[in-house]
């Protein structure tokens, strides 16, 4: 019995055999798991397991204070609310979206493409819906956050210029980072921490010292409750502010020529001449930088792009012009500096030059008579300048202008800059691939024909002129220091190059100015009575051929009138500015440019015993109707100046 007792069947023995590995290999199993899990994947699910309580809520940096020379804040930083959503913590998408486009104004377009551009983003990951709202909005959002699982606000500094339209296009403005923007600075800089959603410089000195001005973003660690609601912070990293950005502007200065420009297309720059410090610069019409940095519609964006009077173009970089008579004093020196006039040479100068079979008339229909440069450039004398012209030729004239800074780019740190044109034989065969005709010189001569500058260029050159002969690099950073005001640059002047004129030629150019003014018959003689020992030169750019020039501009349909021109600098004796205007379609640059210079010298030249910073400023839109939220001048064509030819510049009209 013992013997069969202790034997065990063999099937019997495999099958317990076949268990144990069985067991064992499932303890195996389950002990590589947990040791996955406790071991290497540790941290992850440690984050996932803290993201159940905790949300991570970006602190965007304040951004750099920009100033004017003075210490005059021109940009700063205010709180405002954001909203956000965390897609995690909703729970019923479809009710919350049609809560949010009830509570906020946001359209189902908008809240479409931001959650399409946080594709991939983790869930628990907040998604910005709305910068800045509204305080109402901020009230609704806040009387149901209880309702709304996943939707938080939170307080972030805001842009606000407190100058408003008056620096538009000299500051600019802050919008959300687009992709393309994203990866060019990845690939500048691979360690940028720009993400979507992010804002950034669009435009300005937002755009070109975007770097300088932005900071670096700190975060707070927020606990919440089962539906996503804030309990406590549990952790706070401060964001760090971006550096202070001190300008060259004259607020002063900048704050005149917006007013004198307002209700016109056109541009105002001022130039230190001795430093190359630009004081104030202006284009319009313009547009609101706090209404464009908080966010505006799609409506009113593609109403502000679409404008047909270009209200994004700085026009004082971007805007290209023929200089007109502006260009005489420049086409004078070069023929003085040729040895093709002197200061003595009389020239018969009447209301018409023929030549070959077509009469090239004089803006004074009577001519000046026979008259020295001198008188030319006082009188500004077409049919003096033709005829020199003839005598100095294209490529001699196109020399010199080149010299004066005409046909390139000044250097000035703004994006976009455009370096105008400068005609020459050369240039015209390579780019028509036909000679040049002398008849075009003589249009060239009168700063017309194929003759192209920007307003700063030819303020640059004007400067030059005042300092005696140097073309200075447009400065407008005076420096940049941290927050805590350490300084890390300061910009000091630098060159562009030499006239290439001598002082006695200068000395005749700049007391023909200073004629234009105070001489009698001077096309701006009336500006003799500010008592600013202003020099200068106007000029009147013709715009269509086939319209005939009268006196009458109101006559002419605005588009076909004529470009209105005014340079120049002051003290004649001891330059302190120098002044460039445009007003375009003004009709002559007597009545239409030189009142606005006239504000500008009076703003910089007088002294103000006390200056109060003002507060946000706006402006109504051209014609008097309504500020639009994307600026003035948005829809229409400004209303005529108020001053007419006759009323401060007698008879001239140049």
């Amino acid at each position: 019995m013992s013997y069969f007792k202790d034997k065990e069947p063999t099937e019997y023995k495999n099958r317990v055999f076949i268990a144990n590995v069985i067991v064992a290999l499932a303890f195996f199993v389950l002990a590589a798991r947990f040791w996955y899990l406790q071991v290497l994947a540790s941290p992850h699910y440690t984050e996932l397991s803290l993201n159940n309580s905790t949300r991570l809520v970006k602190s965007p940096a304040p951004r750099g204070v920009i100033y004017d020379r003075l210490g005059v804040k021109l940009a700063e930083n205010r709180p405002g609310f954001d909203l956000y959503l965390v897609p995690e913590d909703v729970k019923d998408w479809v009710w919350t979206k049609e809560m949010l486009l009830k509570l906020v104004s946001i359209d189902d377009e908008t809240i479409e493409e931001k959650l399409q551009k946080a594709k991939g983003w983790p869930p628990f990951q907040a998604i910005t819906l709305k910068e800045d709202l509204t305080w109402d909005e901020t009230v609704k959002i806040e009387s149901y956050k209880f309702e709304m699982p996943g939707i938080i606000l939170d307080v972030a500094p805001k842009r606000s210029y407190l100058f408003g339209e008056a620096n538009a296009h000299l500051i600019g403005y802050l919008g959300e980072i687009s992709e393309k923007e994203l990866k060019e600075k990845e690939a500048e800089d691979p360690s940028n921490k720009y993400r979507p959603g992010d804002l950034t410089g669009k435009y300005g000195l937002e755009k070109a010292f975007e770097s300088d001005l932005r900071g670096i973003d700190g975060g707070k660690e927020v606990e919440v409750d089962a539906l996503g609601r804030k309990i406590k912070v549990v952790n706070y990293l401060p964001p760090y502010p971006g550096n202070n950005i001190r300008l060259t502007i004259d607020i002063k200065t900048q704050v005149a020529a917006w007013a004198a420009l307002k209700d016109k297309v056109g541009a105002a720059v001022a130039i230190e001449p001795s430093t190359g410090k630009v004081l104030a610069m202006v284009s319009t019409p313009t547009f609101d930088p706090n209404a464009l940095s908080s966010g505006i519609s799609r409506e009113e964006w593609q109403e502000l792009i679409g404008n047909p009077l270009n209200v994004l173009n700085n026009r004082v970089i971007q805007g290209l012009y023929p200089p007109a008579s502006t260009f005489k004093p420049i086409h004078a020196a070069a023929a003085l500096e040729e040895k093709v006039i002197t200061p003595a040479t009389m020239i018969y100068s009447g209301p018409a030059f023929r030549y070959g079979k077509r009469d090239y008339r004089d803006w004074k229909e009577q001519g000046h008579g026979i008259i020295n440069v001198h008188r030319a450039i006082v009188e500004s004398s077409d049919t003096f300048f033709y005829q020199v012209g003839l005598k100095l030729g294209i490529d001699r004239l196109a020399r010199y202008s080149k010299s004066f800074g005409f046909g390139q780019k000044t250097g000035i740190p703004l994006h976009n800059e455009k370096s105008g044109l400068v005609p020459s034989s050369e240039w015209k065969e390579k780019a028509y691939k036909v000679k040049w005709f002398e008849g075009e010189t003589i249009s060239v001569s009168v700063g017309q024909g194929y003759m192209l500058t920007t307003p700063l260029q030819l303020c640059n050159a004007y400067a030059a002129i005042a300092n005696g002969g140097t073309i200075l690099k447009p400065k407008i950073i005076e420096e940049i220091k941290t927050p805590a005001g350490e300084e890390l640059s300061r910009f000091t002047t630098e060159t562009n190059g030499a006239l290439g004129v001598s002082p006695q030629t200068l000395s005749i150019v700049k007391d023909a100015l200073r004629g234009v003014v105070h001489d009698d018959g001077g096309t701006a003689h009336f500006l003799k009575a500010t008592n600013l020992k202003i020099a200068g030169k106007t000029g009147t750019a013709q715009v269509s051929r086939l319209i005939k020039r009268t006196k009458n501009v109101q006559s002419i349909a605005y588009k076909y009138r004529d470009h209105a021109w005014f340079a120049g600098f002051a003290p004649y004796d001891d330059p302190k500015i120098a002044v460039v205007v445009i007003v375009e379609h003004g009709g002559f640059g007597a009545s239409a440019a030189a009142p606005v210079a006239r504000e500008l010298f009076k703003a910089f030249l007088t002294t103000m015993d006390e200056f109060e910073e003002p507060k946000v400023m706006t402006v109504s839109a051209p014609g008097g109707a309504q500020p639009s939220p994307v600026g003035a001048g948005a829809t229409a064509a400004p209303k005529e100046t108020a001053i007419k030819p006759e009323d401060e510049a007698g008879e001239v009209y140049d």
